[in-house]
């Protein structure tokens, strides 16, 4: 099958590239016409994609977005987040949906920032949406797709948690601090944090490409979340360093600004509840083993 893949150099795209090329698909990349990259051209804030490239795409693998963890959330900053993922989706998509042969499936990312702040309270995949500002660019990023649910297109969001790997993202910058033995809790450390690991987020991927019968939103998380304490032990116990440092909510708001209340002191507990029910079975379900497994290097 011919995949078309964007956000092709991000923590999750070479990952999806190699599973896919390893199983005998064809991948195309979405580049932006200022790369060098070979593949079909776009420019969401243009508003321009080559469309006749598109032809011939069985299905769609969308991860493209600004990352939302790198700098401080300025005015231009979050206008960036934003438009990258709503603009960028609403343009893949009508392109999609004008399409003769049109692709069978789009998985898209979404991430668990849709439901907010949440507490304790158990999360899955009818929660209704949360407030604040990645609440809200979710809501809108999952609505860009509509054009290509509206002509037939069989859509998955994956609403992904803190991805681990060691190569990039979240957990690999927190790996220095806490080797250097200064790592620990954040806030009062009882903030709930849904993770998955990079191989079973590949899985994930692979099960919404293969399986007719999923659809819409989909928690891609593990079935185990963990509160900010509790990954935080775990970290230290895989590295083998001591966590009794601590970032009091007010330093990491003083530091961060809004990002740090929507990505280190939010709470959502999320569960994969649809991807239970459809049999799909998870390679590191807890936290000790996933980090063992990452950290190793696997």
């Amino acid at each position: 099958m011919r995949v078309l893949v964007s956000g092709a150099s991000g923590l999750i795209g070479p990952a999806t590239i190699n599973y896919l090329q390893a199983a005998g698909h064809d991948v195309v990349r979405l580049v932006r016409t200022t790369s060098s990259d070979t593949g079909v051209r776009w420019d969401p804030a243009a508003g321009k994609i080559d469309r006749a490239a598109l032809h011939g795409i069985g299905a769609v693998i969308h991860l493209a977005g600004e990352s939302i963890a790198e700098g401080r959330w300025t005015r231009r900053k979050k206008a960036r987040i934003r438009d990258s993922r709503v603009r960028g989706t609403r343009l893949l998509c009508e392109a999609l949906a004008r399409l003769l042969d049109r692709p069978a499936v789009l998985v898209s990312a979404s991430a668990m920032g849709y439901y907010g702040d949440r507490g304790d309270e158990v999360l899955r995949e009818e929660s209704p949406p949360g407030s604040g500002f990645l609440a809200d660019v979710c809501r809108e990023w999952e609505a860009a797709a509509d054009p290509a649910r509206e002509a037939g297109i069989r859509v998955v969001h994956l609403r992904s948690g803190l991805v681990l790997s060691a190569l990039g993202g979240a957990l690999a910058r927190m790996i220095t601090p806490f080797k250097l033995g200064v790592g620990g809790t954040i806030g009062d450390g009882r903030q709930y944090m849904s993770w998955v690991s990079l191989d079973d987020l590949v899985g994930v991927i692979r099960h919404a490409l293969e399986n007719e019968g999923l659809e819409g939103p989909v928690n891609a998380v593990a079935p185990n979340p963990v509160t900010n304490a509790e990954f935080t032990r775990a970290l230290g116990k895989a590295l083998s360093r001591p966590t009794v440092f601590r970032m009091p909510a007010r330093i990491a708001r003083l530091a961060l600004g809004e990002m740090a209340e929507d990505l280190l002191l939010a709470s959502a507990r999320l569960v994969p509840a649809r991807l239970l029910a459809c049999g799909f079975t998870f390679r590191h379900p807890d936290i000790e083993s996933a980090l063992r497994h990452v950290l190793r290097g696997g």
